[in-house]
This record gives structure tokens, C-alpha cells and sequence, in this order.
């Protein structure tokens, strides 16, 4: 069966969020080489919506992403929640921030940043490419970086050359943490890192069919390391992912023990805590605990479920700053 060009998907939801640019409260501006560049929060207040609709545009156009007062903690104002049929494609092919970027210039500060969304797909530079057995083949690019001041011309460039695509056909998506279409956008990958966990777990990927998850969504902090904090806190602590799959049971159910964030070494502490703890070293986290509070896996050949861990509205709150 063939696969879908997953930059030729999200072209015409690239398009609609520029033609909206003014109602979304985004920024948008064509650089002198050419690069679109679309600030969703840096100059321009940006949006809850603008991050919604970033969030699709991260998942390759394969997956829907929707705000409202139904989800997985009772009361919480408003949650964010992600389907996808094509949860490996969409989740690791394309949403995940797999793509280290980095540009030095002399007497200047340099940039530095993950790229994530369907570009990666066209420059394929990250080793789990391969393992999915992809690549895509379109004319066109998008990335999103979640940062807070525009990338220099000469990693665009670089950019376009690795995604082979023309300068005015690359479109960088600029997302801060702290803004509000960072928060939506980074709480979206609820599902996306129990894809990357199951993964890491060396979960068999051909057989997670399809997926979705849910999360509330915390209040922006203005500085980095709060907003860093409260998008992961809302996963770890308040998350919820139920996940479909074929085969044994017993692959299932292990699956769902192993994947709550409550089975790392780490759990328990908020986020801001933990990395302040390995003195701001990520490297130093264990990377189990990236993944949701809760997890069900349903196996799709007997009819079975399995349901792990425990959403912790305490940590939550405590995380979002939230006054007893």
C-alpha cells in the first residue's frame, strides 16, 4: 500500500494558517532568501487556535488535534485532545522534535533548536527514518521550532538544501514554550511521546494501529523553564493515551505496565524540580519518564485491555502554580 506524502497533506493546512494569519494573531513574513517564516508567539501574541492548528500541521495531516472542557481531569477548563489512524507515521515520522539544528556565527549568540513537523520527513537525517521506512518526495516543506527569536538566513538555507526543496517553497513555523500556541502545541504530543516510549521499549511499531490521547492544558508561564515545566507536567502527571494494537495480549499488557510515566525513576516530582536536580542536564533524566500518566492498550485480537498508572491531579496543580 503506498504511503502518503505527508508535506503534500499539511500544504493546504500551511496555507489556511497563513490566509488567517490576522484572525490567529500570527506573524508572517518572507525572508530575503525567500523562507516563509510564520511567528506564532515571539512578536505576535499568537493563539490558542493558531496552536491547535500547528499541532496538525506537527502531526503530517494525518492526525486531528481539538480543544475542549471534556477531558481527562473533572472540572479542568480546558483540555487538548489528538486522534490519529496512522499514530507511527504521524507521531515518529513527523510530529516527534527529532531534528537537531544548530547555527554558529562569530561574536554572535548561537542558535540552536529541534525541528519537528513533515520537513523531517525530506531530509531524513535521523537514523528512525530508516527503521520506519520512509521518505518523503514532496516539492514543498514545513517545520516548527519551538523557540524564541528567528532562525539566522543560513540555517534556513541549509534547511531547504537537506530538505531539497526551493528557499520560497520551506516554511518554518516559530512556536515559544511560553506563548500560548507553544503551550497547545507542545501538550498535543500526548500521544506522540507514548509512541516514542513504546519505541524505546522496543514495541513491535506495525502493530499500533491507530491512537489517541488527551491532556489538559496548563496556564503559559513567561519564563522558559515554568512554561518548559507545566507542557511536560500536564503529560506526565495528567495525560491519557489509549492505544489500539494486534497480537498477544501478553505483548499488550506489558506494554501498558511499562509506558505510564509513573514507572520511571524519575515520577514524582514536577518536572522544574527534576531538572533543576541534574542541574539543568537532560541527558541526566531518565528518558522513561517522557510519557503519559495513564495508559490502555486494547488489544485488537482478542478484545482485551489493558490500563496502567494514575493521573495525579495533586502534581498538577502544584506544576500549573495553582493556589490550594
Amino acid at each position: 500500500m503506498s504511503r502518503p506524502s505527508i508535506n503534500a497533506l499539511t500544504a493546504p493546512l500551511v496555507h489556511s494558517l497563513v490566509e488567517d494569519a490576522g484572525i490567529l494573531r500570527l506573524g508572517v513574513e518572507r525572508l530575503d532568501n525567500g523562507c516563509l517564516l510564520v511567528d506564532a508567539g515571539i512578536n505576535a501574541p499568537g493563539s490558542l487556535e493558531a496552536g491547535r492548528r500547528i499541532a496538525e500541521i506537527c502531526l503530517g495531516g494525518l492526525g486531528s488535534v481539538s480543544l475542549s472542557g471534556n477531558g481527562p481531569v473533572a472540572g479542568w477548563p480546558l483540555s487538548v485532545h489528538v486522534h490519529t489512524t496512522d499514530p507511527v507515521l504521524a507521531c515518529l515520522g513527523s510530529q516527534y522534535a527529532g531534528w537537531s539544528l544548530s547555527h554558529k556565527e562569530e561574536g554572535k549568540k548561537g542558535f540552536n533548536a529541534l525541528g519537528s513537523g513533515p520537513g523531517r520527513a525530506l531530509s531524513v537525517k535521523e537514523p528512525l527514518f530508516k527503521e520506519l521506512d520512509y521518505r518523503d518526495q514532496a516539492d514543498q516543506a514545513c517545520l516548527v521550532l519551538e523557540v524564541d527569536r528567528f532562525p539566522p538566513l543560513p540555517l534556513c538555507e541549509k534547511i531547504a538544501r537537506d530538505c531539497a526543496v526551493d528557499l520560497d517553497a520551506l516554511t518554518l513555523i516559530l512556536t515559544p514554550t511560553s506563548s500560548l500556541a507553544g503551550t497547545v502545541q507542545i501538550v498535543a504530543r500526548v500521544l506522540e511521546v507514548a509512541m516514542h516510549k513504546a519505541h524505546e521499549l522496543g514495541f513491535d511499531l506495525h502493530a499500533i494501529r491507530d491512537g489517541m490521547g488527551s491532556a489538559p492544558l496548563p496556564p503559559p508561564a513567561p519564563d522558559f523553564l515554568n512554561a518548559m515545566g507545566r507542557t511536560n507536567d500536564a503529560i506526565l502527571f495528567a495525560g491519557l493515551v489509549q492505544l489500539f494494537v494486534s497480537g498477544e495480549d501478553a505483548a499488550a499488557e506489558k506494554l501498558a505496565t511499562d509506558l505510564p510515566s509513573s514507572a520511571s525513576r524519575d515520577y514524582g516530582r514536577p518536572f522544574g524540580e527534576v531538572f533543576k536536580a541534574y542541574e539543568y542536564d537532560f541527558f541526566k533524566i531518565d528518558p522513561m519518564l517522557f510519557s503519559p500518566a495513564r495508559v490502555m492498550v486494547s488489544a485488537l485480537d482478542s478484545g482485551n485491555s489493558f490500563a496502567a498508572g494514575a493521573l495525579d491531579t495533586s502534581l498538577m496543580a502544584t506544576s500549573f502554580g495553582i493556589e490550594p
